[in-house]
């Protein structure tokens, strides 16, 4: 193998940094910041100690037969946060999408609650049962995904959890012929730190055969 100096991927005039995850402030910073945007998952749930609604955006698409979303909490089973621990005891849960009339109040709801107390009535946003999983959702989130728990997996100080969607909510006002329409869903990305992005700034470009 070549070494540095030799190697013509390499060049005095790199002005590249490099390093271990650690070498650019820590490895959430590096992770948060590179990549981006990140859809948020507004999650709604409910357990033992209540109703709970809080957003994560370490979230994406899994699979789609079965259609499955996954989101990552940085928490484990032995010492879960209240959206892990709803998740795990009953099974179920509801993605709510966050545009852009709804992020402040998706932001408000973070805030750090006494055990048991409700988002939903600390941001004073209203709930709606869902119809297919023991779970309330978003009744102004223009979108909602009904998920029934399909695994959840430990990586490191995180747990991967994995949501067979079983049933959809799409407002009438973000549909066309029956199906969601990107040009109406204002959704909202989270970059780092306290910075978000709208996606009202879009471009497209043909995909080659």
């Amino acid at each position: 193998m070549p070494d540095e100096e030799s190697d013509p991927r390499h060049t005095h005039n790199d002005a590249h940094r490099s390093g271990g995850p650690d070498a650019f402030g820590s490895p959430y910073r590096l992770l948060s910041t590179a990549v981006t945007p990140r859809p948020i998952a507004w999650i709604s749930s409910r357990g033992p100690a209540g109703e709970n609604l809080a957003p994560y955006s370490f979230f994406t698409v899994v699979a789609i037969d079965p259609p499955v979303v996954g989101f990552a909490p940085v928490a484990t089973a032995a010492d879960p946060k209240d959206t892990l621990a709803n998740a795990l005891e009953t099974e179920a849960f509801v993605v709510n999408v966050v545009t852009a009339d709804l992020v402040e109040v998706m932001n408000a709801s973070s805030a750090t609650l006494e055990a048991g107390d409700s988002e939903f009535d600390h941001v004073g946003i209203e709930r709606v049962e869902a119809t297919r999983v023991d779970a309330p959702r978003v009744a102004d989130a223009a979108v909602g995904l009904e998920c029934e728990l399909y695994d959840a997996v430990e990586v490191g100080t995180s747990t991967l959890v994995l949501g067979e969607v079983v049933y959809a909510h799409a407002a009438e006002s973000v549909l066309t012929d029956g199906r969601i329409d990107i040009d109406r869903l204002d959704t909202v990305g989270r970059l780092a730190g306290e910075w978000y992005a709208s996606t009202d700034d879009r471009f497209e470009i043909e995909r080659p055969p």
